[in-house]
């Protein structure tokens, strides 16, 4: 089974690579400043959730193949990573489905891929996959710290440059700041609920996945 969820994770990790790619290199053959589009790019929490995707999958792979049991510092990050996907296919599935990015034409199948199919696989390799180590209750807070991270780079860079990821954090929009605190809240709730389920489907035994722990 590990070995099965180890391939797997390989040929997710290569369509999320192609989905990347490919979407970066549609948008940049349609942009007059490429240098500027390149720093848009990877501001977008999409793209950022689905970088560390690929990571998080290429090391699962290689724990699959090579060891019995994933170390607690790499389910750690497994667990983060799974928090961010599952918040980027929600907020995409409620917010997002009809917007395009700005900066050009958004690539069908890699917008599939980096929305839908690749949060759907990372969800349910951290529920099936084996060998996972029990996460900490007090290891919650290093799941969050990414998220406001990037929201805070966000809400200052954002003036500085003119440009948001998401209109939902652009203050110009109906409502203002008031409205953009509004999503910030809301969107920072569901995370915090999704770390909380993530931490407890590690502690649960799950197709052999280890055991309840303090």
């Amino acid at each position: 089974m590990r070995r099965a969820f180890a391939v797997l994770r390989l040929i997710v990790a290569i369509g999320v690579i192609a989905a990347v790619v490919g979407q970066f290199a549609k948008s940049l053959s349609m942009v007059a400043n490429p240098g500027a589009f390149a720093a848009n790019f990877l501001s977008f929490f999409t793209i950022d959730s689905n970088l560390l995707t690929i990571v998080m999958l290429l090391a699962g792979a290689w724990f699959g193949f090579t060891k019995r049991r994933d170390d607690a510092r790499f389910t750690l990050f497994r667990a983060s990573v799974t928090a961010y996907m599952a918040t980027t296919g929600v907020v995409y599935a409620l917010l997002l489905r009809d917007v395009s990015l700005d900066q050009a034409t958004t690539l069908p199948w890699s917008n599939e891929i980096l929305h839908v199919v690749a949060p759907l696989y990372v969800v349910l390799d951290w529920i099936f996959a084996p060998g996972r180590s029990p996460v900490r209750w007090d290891r919650l807070w290093l799941i969050l710290t990414f998220p406001i991270i990037w929201l805070a780079y966000t809400l200052i860079r954002g003036p500085l440059v003119g440009w948001y990821p998401y209109p939902f954090l652009n203050p110009a929009q109906p409502g203002g700041y008031a409205t953009v605190v509004l999503y910030i809240v809301a969107i920072a709730g569901f995370i915090g609920i999704v770390g909380v389920v993530v931490v407890w489907l590690s502690r649960l035994r799950v197709l052999g996945n280890g055991s309840r722990s303090r």
